[in-house]
């Protein structure tokens, strides 16, 4: 055979794989906008049960009881001392919580990312449950633990804007701890360890050497928990009931006391421009984390000897103390009743208590939740694999709208549905799935920012040998992607079920008052007098935590480790 003829060969061998494989320019051409149709479905619910609904309200506050559109009127509102002082706290408290959440959550980071540790696991589950606990019920447990008579009560704490910052801290340490320690973690380790070869103590290795690589984790990581922090709803509303307020706590408060639907609306717009300032400010810092995250050349985790052993042990009790000491506190207080121990609060759950049984409340949560996550878990899926696969402008405005619930106040999607869902046949605000639709409008961005980087972790020679042998496109997704990305999916439905069984914001608004869910429940019994109603919701708070608490348990164990944004 000459040479010749070989090439022919070759070549026709080849073409013929090509052709088999799909791999063609035809193939190719017919295939390219698959991932624009798996967006469109996400993209599409998103801007039909968010955007719509958020649209709606600024609408509302820019034209007047005639329908006339008055922008200035809104000025006015604006324009107000008292609107001046909730703008004013709110920012203040944010900055304040960000700040003290930053001086806790880095020598946890520190001790996540660079210490050998026995049980770490465990480390992390204590780390992340305060962060998807639902907030009424950090709201009870710092009651719990800073009130007159309990553990922290010689503070003189409670009742002050503190106890709402330590709450808020308490809440956000995850976000700097699990942000801040994956990047440091992935840093290479071998230009400290220069540093070092050079004379250089640790502090100095640290400031000019480590925390520039940092920095833009750490703004990343400060510009979301600002971001969650003034948007805060359950904590503010336990904790500072009417004596301090913020935007989210007013806009609830003039929808549902005031009954003053414009001053509600225009808040929600002011609050839109700060959360579209904190998003942007978060978008803008974290290009810099993946550049900082390159792959460490070699374990960058050591034992704890000599002063790093004074560092762990300083990193374990801001665990032990700020982390677990509140849970704790809500346990034991809710063992007590009448001045001795008791199982009396837990009994009470199968009673009726504001008209309510707890059970039944419990029984609501679970199967709204359930809806929730596999609903979020749909959407959050298509959207997923159409951004790892997508291309272009397209994929970044795509990413940055479905990213969009995840910053914007619960409170105020909670108050768009519920002057939007009307207009739709079989006028949802009378189903319970409309508070399902909500919840996973919230959870959708933490399942999408659980999948994505897994998915855009697999090495795409993988896909393309699939291809070559002829899988198509879905058949190559569901042979070589899903068993890759099967422990993050597992992840995603965790944290998607866990942030709907704890919403408060959103649903505070939507649940029907004969069908409240727990935190809903929570928050209706903590406000009400009487040694039964308290009783019921420290019981209740502890069976949320408790549940939480297991199954982000759960998810550390079966989840990919640094895989996934939260």
């Amino acid at each position: 055979m000459s040479a010749h003829s070989g090439a022919e060969e070759r070549r026709g061998v080849r073409r013929t794989a090509v052709t088999r494989g799909g791999g063609g320019t035809d193939r190719r051409r017919r295939g390219v906008s698959w991932p624009l149709v798996l967006g469109a479905v996400p993209v599409g619910f998103t801007a039909v049960f968010f955007a719509w609904p958020v649209v709606a309200i600024v609408h509302r506050g820019l034209v007047d009881d005639a329908g006339r559109f008055d922008p200035a009127a809104i000025l006015a509102l604006w324009w107000t001392p008292e609107v001046g002082r909730l703008v004013a706290f709110t920012l203040g408290q944010a900055a304040a919580s960000t700040a003290l959440t930053l001086a806790l959550g880095m020598p946890v980071a520190w001790l996540l990312a660079r210490v050998q540790l026995p049980g770490k696991t465990l480390v992390r589950v204590v780390v992340t449950v305060p962060f998807v606990l639902p907030t009424v019920v950090v709201g009870v447990a710092f009651r719990m633990l800073l009130g007159e008579g309990h553990l922290l009560g010689w503070t003189g704490l409670d009742g002050t804007v503190w106890a709402i910052i330590l709450a808020h801290a308490f809440f956000n340490i995850a976000i700097v701890a699990r942000t801040v320690g994956g990047v440091w973690a992935r840093m290479d380790p071998r230009p400290e360890q220069a540093a070092r070869a050079l004379g250089a103590g640790p502090a100095r290795v640290f400031a000019t050497v480590t925390a520039p690589r940092l920095l833009p984790a750490v703004a990343s990581a400060s510009a979301v928990v600002f971001l969650f922090c003034a948007t805060s709803f359950g904590v503010v509303l336990v904790l500072g009931g009417t004596r301090f307020r913020t935007l989210e706590t007013e806009i609830y408060l003039q929808t549902v006391q005031v009954f003053d639907l414009r001053m509600a609306a225009a808040l929600s717009i002011l609050q839109l421009l700060a959360v579209t300032a904190a998003l942007a400010a978060a978008a803008f810092a974290r290009r810099g984390v993946h550049g900082a995250a390159a792959p460490a050349a070699a374990p960058a985790a050591r034992p704890a000897r000599g002063p790093r052993r004074l560092g762990a042990v300083a990193a374990l009790v801001i665990v032990a103390v700020v982390l677990v000491t509140p849970p704790a506190s809500l346990l034991v207080r809710s063992l007590r009743f009448d001045g001795g121990w008791s199982l009396h609060a837990y009994r009470i759950l199968g009673t009726e208590v504001a008209g309510v049984r707890p059970l039944d409340a419990v029984s609501t949560s679970l199967r709204t939740a359930v809806d929730a996550a596999l609903l979020a878990l749909a959407l959050g899926l298509l959207a997923a694999v159409a951004l790892d696969r997508g291309r272009g402008r397209g994929k970044e405005l795509a990413d940055g709208f479905m990213m969009l619930p995840l910053g914007v106040s619960a409170v105020t999607v909670g108050f768009g549905l519920l002057i939007t869902m009307g207009s739709l046949p079989g006028d949802l605000r009378r189903s319970q799935l409309l508070v399902a639709i909500a919840q996973a409008m919230i959870a959708m961005p933490l399942v999408v920012r659980t999948l994505l980087p897994a998915m855009q972790g697999i090495d795409e020679r993988l896909r393309h040998a699939a291809g070559v042998l002829g899988a198509a496109p879905p058949r190559v997704w569901f042979s070589v992607d899903l068993p890759l990305v099967a422990r993050s999916l597992a992840a995603a439905v965790g944290f998607a079920f866990v942030v709907a069984l704890g919403e408060f914001g959103a649903t505070s608004f939507l649940a029907r008052a004969d069908e409240p869910t727990l935190p809903v429940l929570i928050g209706k019994l903590i406000s009400r007098p009487g040694a039964d109603n308290l009783a019921a919701a420290l019981a209740s708070s502890v069976l949320l935590a408790v549940v939480t608490g297991a199954i982000v348990a759960v998810i550390e164990t079966v989840r990919v480790a640094d895989v996934g944004e939260f």
